[in-house]
């Protein structure tokens, strides 16, 4: 369990200041700051591993003097848009982070440099192999791996299991199941969840419309929530030819599931809060007034500098088919189009280094792919007395893959809207549910 914080964060991650076109630049200089001097620009999405990577290209720029590097910052909301924009406008910076729904359009369009020529195959033996064979397309690598997230687990409350009578102990191996017969989610939660009048949602007098505490952080989320469902229910999100398959009956029951959490059990906050804001049920925990919050290690630093409680982490409930996690990566892309190839290609390979990556991990930003620089990860959270392992452990049942193939973000767009209002309520989930499926894969035949 992490020892009581003192220090509440003023901003995290994916909470940030939206300023003149939405990007803040860290050490940004034009693009040659002087005849000998090459500016190469690395744009990423994340504070906490920009922050990292300050201290990182520190480091090289003192073994490559011929080198500054400018990293910028845009917020997640923004980012892809900005990203297409600078594209199509040879704009773009010399590096740029991608993920794994965005960058096959790029790579299709010529636009990212391939990584498997570009760059020594000894440089690359040392990166998870998930990561690279997510972004890897036609054979070729479109990306230096930079983070490997794992697997999905839960963060606790403790202060608000206490007051409930539970501990740890109670919340580290529940189950959930469609049926009923093997539950034992919905029965903490509802021990866990209060209205304004202290009422727990197993009891009688219990308002769900006038929450105080939420018990879980059950919505539309697809990495923490909806691919875990599926794959704990035996269902698939896609088939093995990239089209959508999450309608199938035992997909269907996942989604019901969920959906009961937050409008029948009422022990989740509303569709209303959350479809609009993914960082609503983070904020919520951070605020103390949520006791589970499912999610990844890309939230350990959110929730080490924010957190003014005791917590800790659990494993993933476990469904019909088992306790089994989505797991997803993210890559640093080469602008093929950069005014600086040589020296863009020599930032790429310090970042695919154990000595470039090393920042990432050792300032517990984030689970760096780069597999040599993993133990300074582990050891920093050891240091700050959080076990990681549920992140890790999950993986031994399985994964379920992030969403993959071209047409990820025009899909995503498709079933979207859909999904919103399946989760809010306004739509059947059998219905709705097949009517997103059958929209996202209408945009892969377009």
């Amino acid at each position: 369990m992490a020892k009581r914080s003192t220090i509440i964060a003023a901003g995290v991650a994916g909470v940030l200041l939206v300023i003149a076109g939405a990007v803040t630049a860290l050490n940004f200089s034009s693009s040659e700051s002087s005849s000998d001097v090459t500016t190469v620009t690395v744009r990423l999405w994340d504070e906490q591993v920009a922050a990292a990577y300050e201290k990182s290209f520190s480091a090289f720029e003192r073994d490559n003097p011929d080198i500054q590097v400018g990293v910028e910052i845009v917020p997640w909301d923004d980012y892809f848009e900005k990203l297409r924009t600078d594209v199509a406008g040879a704009g773009a910076p010399d590096v740029f982070w991608v993920d794994g729904g965005s960058y096959p359009a790029y790579a299709d369009a010529g636009a990212l440099l391939d990584i498997t020529t570009a760059l020594p195959a000894d440089a690359q033996a040392g990166w998870s192999a998930p990561v690279v064979a997510q972004y890897t397309r036609d054979a070729t690598l479109w990306g230096v791996p930079q983070l490997a997230d794992p697997g999905i687990a839960v963060y606790y409350n403790a202060d608000l299991l206490g007051d409930a009578g539970l501990t740890a102990d109670d919340v580290s191996a529940l189950t959930w199941d469609p049926t009923g017969d093997n539950d034992t989610l919905i029965g903490v939660l509802q021990k866990l969840t209060k209205d304004y009048n202290g009422n727990t949602a197993d009891s009688a007098e219990f308002d769900g419309s006038n929450l105080s505490q939420y018990g879980y952080n059950a919505g539309y989320d697809l990495q923490a929530m909806v691919l875990n469902y599926l794959a704990s229910n035996g269902a698939q999100f896609q088939d093995e030819s990239n089209q959508y398959a999450f309608a199938s009956d035992a997909g269907i029951a996942s989604f019901q599931y969920l959906v009961d959490l937050m409008n029948k059990w009422q022990v989740a906050p509303s569709a209303a809060d959350t479809n609009t804001n993914g960082d609503f049920s983070r904020e919520q925990f951070l605020q103390g007034k949520m006791a589970l919050f499912q999610s990844g290690v890309y939230n350990l630093a959110n929730v080490s500098a924010g957190a003014n409680f005791d917590w800790g982490v659990v494993r993933l409930p476990s469904g019909p088919a088992g306790a089994i996690s989505g797991v997803d990566g993210i890559a640093a892309a080469g602008n093929a189009a950069s005014q600086h190839p040589a020296e863009t290609q020599r930032v790429l390979e310090w970042l695919g280094s154990a000595a470039g990556s090393e920042f990432i991990g050792a300032s517990g930003a984030a689970s760096p792919a780069v597999l040599a620089a993993q133990p300074a990860y582990a050891a920093y959270w050891a240091s700050e007395n959080v076990d990681i392992s549920p992140f890790y452990d999950v993986l031994a049942a399985g994964t379920a893959p992030a969403p993959r193939g071209a047409g990820w973000p025009a899909a995503e767009n498709a079933m979207r809207p859909l999904l919103d209002e399946v989760f809010i309520g306004r739509t059947p989930v059998d219905s709705g549910v097949r009517a997103a499926q059958n929209a996202a894969n209408a945009t892969q035949t377009e």
